[in-house]
């Protein structure tokens, strides 16, 4: 008796998952979301195929600019990125003579990164790639949506930034300064 019921209970399941239609995935944030990541990066390594850097690589490469010296885990916050996979973006970016490491003198197991003369030039070289392609990406906006759009987006970042997988230290620093 009990195992007739058991299976009753299976079979009205079945029935009911059969009937289920989930929501349409346009209705989603997070599908859009994904999309227009993918969009984004799409743009950016068209606009700036002739440096062949990748979005990330580029995030490393104009932070350690800014902030020379920097080690590999602060540069993994500073740009959202997890830093188990850095020191591969890292990797590539000395491999092409970009970047370096260098010895920390307080600590040797510690490595400080800095960008090469190539490293610059290649950023100076492909920033009006780099915002033509951050033009692009907005130019479906009507001029005047552009800045609210920008401001929306960097809302939901900051107050979304603790459930990041990589929080970035930028959007701390953004929020305490709100």
């Amino acid at each position: 008796m009990r195992t007739s019921a058991l299976a009753r209970r299976d079979t009205e399941k079945s029935a009911m998952a059969m009937d289920y239609q989930p929501a349409e995935l346009e209705n989603y944030p997070g599908y859009h979301i994904r999309r227009l990541q993918q969009i984004a990066v799409a743009v950016f390594m068209e606009e700036t195929q002739e440096f062949g850097v990748t979005p990330v690589q580029y995030a490393a490469l104009s932070a350690v600019l800014r902030q020379p010296g920097v080690d590999q885990r602060t540069l993994a916050r500073m740009i959202g990125f997890d830093t188990s996979t850095i020191g591969s973006v890292i990797d590539r970016l000395e491999a092409r003579g970009l970047m370096v490491r260098n010895t920390s003198p307080a600590d040797r197991r510690v490595r400080l990164l800095s960008v090469t003369a190539e490293g610059a030039a290649l950023l100076a070289a492909a920033e009006p790639s780099v915002l033509r392609a951050q033009q692009r990406m907005l130019e479906p906006l009507p001029q005047e949506q552009r800045g609210l759009f920008m401001d929306m987006m960097a809302v939901l970042v900051r107050q979304n930034d603790d459930l990041a997988r990589a929080p970035s230290t930028l959007a701390a620093r953004r929020a305490a300064a709100d």
